[in-house]
């Protein structure tokens, strides 16, 4: 009897934990589902489970089946590792050559977070080098030298797409010339299966949906917003969502809330809502007053989205925005930049000094519970949560929290 219970109950712990096996998670949108966190820490912060020193980059972790993958820049070799997620020991190291520079002397590493899924690791590196890696051995499947095939201009910051999976589909904004801004390869051979757009590269990862009965692939380019069908690359609608400002960047994710997608770009650009009908958006509302994202995407619950309004350099605010209206809850100013993740309605936010926090996530205020220094900044990669733990790096370090219920 003893051995049947333990059983039952270490497949209920199985059921309820998750994995972060993409940019944003799970399903994309930056929401941790399972209720395997607890709300309140030591006064020292979460335990620390394991350290690492990590090389370069703004590529964030991922984790799936116990395994981590991350993805950085040591010396001159792109490297993608695979950990033990819980005891941070490497299980294997697949390394690829890199000449990236930074025109600005920011970071030479990826800036891309790699997608784990059917067995697979899919990355794309700060010079365009898109490849695909078996997720057991490290053992490289293939590669496709994007910028050599499609002689995209190298942008402020190199190539920066998290790639996303679709089915057997690899949709990337390339940035490529003559009809090749998005492409999409297929998943087992990087084969090339569509091209769409002359839409320039932006920092902003793609994302999928079903709406209406159709599955919808949307992205925010450098140009705008593109929303088109993964299978075959058919455009549905496009319009243009830039800054007046040469020099500004589109770097949040889409968000796709039931049928309708928000937007949100810093620069002037703004915020919009709109409505997703058959091949058509309409717009709901849209503001440069309300929810402005530099780089971190917002987050939403009942009715509210959360996140950044402002830019990074200039101290924004952190904020509570009603969905189908644009209007402004509350507003912590001067909050100072980071991201922002939604778990099991708290909002879990990693200030780029280093600090996380959890707060509910509720549109009355914005009322933190539990605060802890848990890194020297700088911190800007987007952390990892998965089975209770949640997985940060900054420009020298990868951390293991322990933010599991005792």
């Amino acid at each position: 009897m003893t051995f049947f219970v333990l059983f039952f109950l270490l497949l209920g712990a199985a059921a309820r934990a998750e994995d972060w096996p993409q940019f944003l998670g799970p399903t994309r949108n930056g929401v941790y589902a399972a209720t395997d966190l607890a709300v309140s820490w030591p006064k020292a912060g979460p335990a620390v489970m394991w350290k690492k020193d990590v090389g370069q980059g703004f590529s964030g972790p991922v984790v799936a089946n116990g395994k981590l993958i991350l993805f950085h820049r040591v010396g001159d070799s792109e490297v993608v590792e695979c950990l033990n997620a819980l005891t941070g020991q490497r299980i294997w190291l697949t390394e690829s050559p890199t000449r990236y520079r930074d025109d600005f002397g920011f970071d030479e590493g990826p800036r891309g977070t790699p997608t784990i899924t059917a067995g697979r690791v899919v990355t794309c590196g700060a010079e365009g080098m898109l490849q695909s890696l078996d997720f057991s051995t490290g053992k490289r499947m293939w590669s496709v030298d994007t910028r050599a095939k499609f002689a995209f201009p190298k942008g402020f910051f190199g190539a920066a797409c998290s790639p996303l999976v679709d089915g057997d589909r690899v949709l990337v904004n390339v940035g490529g010339p003559n009809g090749a801004g998005i492409v999409a390869f297929d998943a087992a051979t990087g084969k090339i299966l569509w091209t769409a757009t002359n839409d320039d590269a932006g920092y902003s990862a793609p994302v999928a949906a079903s709406i209406g009965g159709a599955r919808h692939a949307f992205f925010l380019t450098r140009n705008g917003v593109v929303d088109l069908d993964p299978a075959n690359g058919k455009v549905r609608f496009q319009f243009p969502w830039r800054s007046r400002n040469n020099a500004s960047v589109n770097a949040a994710a889409p968000l796709v809330i039931g049928d309708l997608l928000f937007v949100s770009a810093s620069y002037g650009a703004g915020a919009g809502v709109f409505q997703v009908d058959g091949t058509n958006a309409k717009k709901l509302w849209s503001s440069d007053e309300a929810l402005s994202n530099h780089y971190a995407t917002s987050v939403y619950q009942d009715g509210y989205l959360y996140g950044y309004h402002g830019r990074q350099e200039y101290g924004p605010s952190l904020r509570a925005v009603e969905l189908k209206t644009g209007k402004v809850a509350w507003s912590a100013d001067d909050f100072k930049a980071g991201t922002i993740t939604l778990a099991a309605g708290y909002l879990l936010v990693m200030r780029e000094g280093g600090e996380l926090l959890l707060a509910p996530a509720s549109p009355k205020a914005f009322q933190p519970v539990a605060k802890a220094q848990v890194l020297p900044a700088t911190v800007r990669s987007y952390p990892a949560l998965a089975d209770g733990r949640v997985y940060i790096r900054n420009e020298k370090t990868l951390v293991c929290l322990d933010l599991r219920k005792k």
